[in-house]
């Protein structure tokens, strides 16, 4: 922002590096670090022309986080650093404005007992609120003098009787101990959860950043703010932002004061949701615009020089000291994921970006924000009260006051919503586990609304008509009584609160991601398909983008309606006519299924995979369900019971499954290729599609076994072709999920026509882990740092991810053109999708819901092979000497 040209208060930067020495030298720092500061600080001094610890013309500094990653709230920041007893009254007798420099040490001595001593607040809070409330004012501004200097000897009183020793009055011990405060705080319990939530890994720490203060709680000519170039929650261009007069920092953020808006039309617009009079709203909460044109016409012109230099929406803090503009900080703006594509598209068509460059900006992992349900407009709603919409999106869910039962009840299987006067970093596990957070305090910067916009949860903040009694756990909306446990919906982008369960309605793709999702599939190489078992799925994984089905599992059908009879008197029988008389039966429904599968996907390539599940999870085995199935079959119920006993397995996912069924009973696979054939033929005379089935073969672990099996296949899917008179391509091919397969895959590529890697089942026999029962230790794994996330989410690139890469070699070695995909559940995960792309595989498979991240990430996947080959083009002909 300095070789901008753009007024910043001078300051210096501790490093990152420092505070990676800091914390793997157990709190030691380098040799050269303090000589350094002292020199920075001397810098400063001849710049501001004021000294750091002089009594009479004191230079204060801010001492705050700077992490390569924003992390809203979760790191701490101590202002008006430089304070103490003697300098206090110097202080304020120099500037001629008591109520400034009293005000400023009272923030002072809190911050400092906060970030430093670690102090209990709660003391601290009661004290001021109950001064303010005996004084009858709302603002920290407001408080006398006389008040102010009472509050900061309590303060100090209680600083002492916390940390056993008084409060610092040596402004050199308090600069480092503040330094060491802020490093402290990259591993404090907020800081390590919000970047557990949002993935964020191999950083070193956060660096420090000390910045002579200025005062935006200076006189009624000075203020502060918090802006966005753009709107960070719904993307729209104008500007956006709000202001506090007579105020620091963190009374905008924290939701202390309600913050005022700094552009007209957006107050006028704030005024008009909360039923404010024109002439009340221009008296007592005008806009930045209005009260103090100059600095916003500044502020106007700043904001688009830093966003045209950046390329990108920013987030910038600014104070106005005596009617001087001053910017604090600027960085990328935190915003929601439809914000994040609107800005992405806009900027496209202003020229700032390219296309390829606005697919980047979309993070893969929040687009499922895109899919947020919303309040249906044809449902009847009471509507309770109306706040600020401070993330949009809808939730619906029991009240909760506090993050620990918000928690709690998630645990439970319950929805929740957590309701609060404000919230505070403490709140973020509770946050992450409710469906949407209610405040009765705060604006669209607040601390709840910028955390809930980061997660993609519905927010409505500074409802001035919720009224909360935590002792009670009960609260009042609007003129509504509600308890712990009452049903409310929230409608984040509206900023309403709704009385009890409203429905909700799926939003479809369109508008600008439509935009995006057009510009990644023209710029990806790999193919992504769609993990679908009904016609229904089918059609949803077609309309978000899939171009053909990656996996079917054949067994789900199983379960609707009363197929499932069906099939269970088909395990029951005792021999194979029996098994054949029963499976006539579920001819029908596999072939409907099927027909409704191939008409969804419109010609697209389906692969089908046979029966993979154990027997034993098809029958019942209660006494009352078993008794219940003899009696619709005509057997005794100890033939069922008998029968249900013997198809028990010590370890049925190593058991009698998958292609082992289809070998020991081949009438099984029989009669689903039957429907599979007799499908495609129905659909292709009545509809003229061309229709390309993949038959798979799941758990191959020796060639032999694909062989058998293959052999069948064909000679049933031939006999049907010939029948119906129809030609038709098809292929036979495997699931890749034994280890032995990967080793041995040259061999099985000799039979098979696909690959598919079920990762699910691979990384289970891979790692040794069983999928239902390594969730008591992989959290604690992953914390340990054995692995970076939980491998059944994220592929294990360098365990599984090498049984993959090697199978794919050795199998194109034999041939060069063997189709490779994947269709475990990874193949929707971002990380794991642009592994796949590296490796060389045809397509990723997923659940539905997943295509629209599995097309992003693929196609930022061939970016970021290009951008790498550019790169190492670049460097060989800087290192050349032609």
């Amino acid at each position: 922002m300095v070789n901008l040209g753009l007024p910043v208060p001078p300051g210096f930067v501790i490093t990152t590096e420092t505070c990676d020495f800091y914390n793997r030298h157990a709190g030691v720092y380098p040799e050269e670090v303090k000589s350094q500061v002292a020199e920075a600080v001397k810098r400063v001094e001849e710049e501001m022309g004021l000294t750091f610890g002089d009594n009479h013309r004191p230079l204060l500094f801010s001492v705050r986080s700077g992490a390569a990653v924003s992390m809203p709230g979760m790191m701490d920041t101590v202002l008006n650093l430089g304070l103490n007893d003697v300098a206090v009254p110097a202080f304020a007798k120099q500037t001629k404005n008591e109520q400034f420099v009293w005000d400023s040490y009272r923030r002072f001595i809190a911050m400092y007992s906060n970030v430093v001593g670690g102090c209990n607040m709660e003391p601290y809070e009661h004290e001021l609120w109950e001064t303010k409330k005996r004084l009858g004012v709302k603002a920290d501004c407001d408080i006398t003098v006389k008040e102010l200097k009472r509050i900061c000897g309590i303060y100090k009183g209680l600083y002492e009787e916390q940390q056993n020793k008084p409060f610092p009055q040596d402004p050199a011990q308090q600069l480092w101990e503040a330094i060491t405060a802020v490093f402290r705080s990259w591993n404090n319990p907020r800081a390590l959860k919000y970047r557990e939530l949002n993935s964020i890994t191999g950083l070193k720490g956060t660096a420090v950043n000390v910045q002579a203060m200025v005062y935006g709680n200076y006189n009624n000519n000075s203020a502060t703010g918090v802006c966005f170039s753009r709107n960070p929650s719904n993307g729209d261009s104008r500007f956006y932002g709000e202001w506090l007069v007579n105020a620091q920092g963190e009374d905008v953020v924290a939701g202390i004061r309600t913050p005022q808006q700094i552009t007209k039309e957006a107050s006028v617009e704030w005024a008009v949701s909360h039923s404010i009079s024109e002439a009340t709203r221009s008296g007592t909460y005008p806009s930045m615009e209005e009260r103090m044109p100059a600095c916003y016409v500044e502020l106007v012109r700043l904001k688009n020089l830093l966003e045209k230099h950046f390329r990108d929406m920013q987030d910038m803090e600014f104070t106005i000291q005596d009617g001087k503009l001053f910017f604090l900080q600027t960085r990328n703006g935190k915003r929601t994921t439809q914000a994040a594509v609107k800005i992405a598209t806009d900027m496209v068509n202003e020229g700032l970006i390219d296309k390829k460059e606005a697919v980047m900006r979309i993070d893969c992992k929040q687009i499922d924000q895109l899919l947020h349900p919303y309040i249906d407009p044809k449902a009847k709603a009471t509507q309770l009260a109306k706040g600020l919409p401070a993330s949009p999106g809808a939730g619906v869910g029991q009240i909760v006051f506090t993050a620990s039962d918000a928690e709690e009840w998630k645990l439970r299987g319950k929805s929740v919503i957590m309701v609060r006067v404000e919230t505070s970093p403490e709140d973020l596990s509770g946050m992450h586990a409710a469906n949407g957070i209610l405040t009765a305090r705060g604006g669209m910067t607040s601390h709840a609304a910028v955390v809930a916009r980061g997660m993609g949860k519905c927010c409505v903040c500074g409802v001035s008509d919720l009224v909360i009694d935590y002792n009670k756990k009960t609260c009042t909306i609007g003129s509504k009584a509600l308890k712990e446990g009452d049903w409310i919906s929230l409608d984040g982008t509206l900023g309403r609160v709704l009385d009890g369960k409203v429905p909700l309605v799926k939003p479809s793709l369109g508008g600008p991601f439509g935009d995006i999702l057009k510009w990644a599939t023209s710029i990806r190489t790999m193919g992504v398909r769609a993990n679908a078992d009904t016609p229904k799925d089918a059609a949803t994984a077609f309309s978000f983008g899939a171009e053909g089905i990656g996996l079917c599992r054949t067994e789900h059908m199983f379960f609707e309606g009363d197929r499932i009879d069906a099939v269970r008197e088909m395990i029951l029988a005792t021999d194979t006519e029996g098994r054949s008389s029963a499976l006539k039966k579920i001819l029908p429904y596999q072939k409907e299924d099927f027909v409704g599968i191939f008409k969804a996907m419109q010609g697209h390539p389906c692969t089908l995979r046979l029966l993979d599940p154990p027997l034993h999870e098809f029958v019942p085995h209660d006494a009352a369900s078993q008794a219940d199935l003899a009696k619709k079959l005509g057997v005794p119920t100890s033939v069922v019971s008998e029968r249900v006993l013997s198809l028990l397995e010590a370890n049925p996912m190593l058991g009698h499954r998958g292609v082992r069924l289809g070998l020991t009973y081949p009438e099984i696979y029989d009669t689903q290729v039957e429907a599979i054939f007799e499908a495609a033929c129905d659909v292709i005379q009545q509809t003229g599609l061309k229709i390309t089935p993949e038959i798979m073969i799941p758990l191959v672990g020796k060639v032999e076994e694909l062989a058998i099996m293959k052999e069948r296949c064909i000679k049933m899917g031939e006999s049907i072709l010939a029948a119906r008179g129809v030609k038709m391509n098809y292929q036979v091919g495997t699931m890749i999920e034994v280890p032995r397969a990967c080793v041995t895959a040259d061999e099985i590529a000799k039979e098979a026509e696909f690959f598919s890697f079920g990762t699910n089942d691979l990384t289970q026999m891979g790692c040794g882990f069983s999928r239902d029962d390594a969730g008591s230790f992989l959290k604690e794994y992953v914390k340990l740092g054995i692995y970076t996330s939980d491998p059944f989410q994220v592929l294990d690139q360098g365990g599984i991810g090498q049984l993959i890469k090697m199978a794919v070699q050795k199998g194109r070695g034999v041939k060069h053109n063997l189709k490779c995909g994947i269709c475990g559940e990874h193949g929707g995960e971002p990380s794991s999708v642009k592994f796949c792309h590296r490796v060389g595989l045809n397509y990723v498979s997923c659940s539905p819901y997943r295509v629209p991240v599995a097309i992003v990430a693929a196609a930022q996947a061939a970016i970021e092979e290009e951008r790498e080959f550019v790169a190492r083009r670049h460097a060989i002909a800087k290192s050349s000497k032609l």
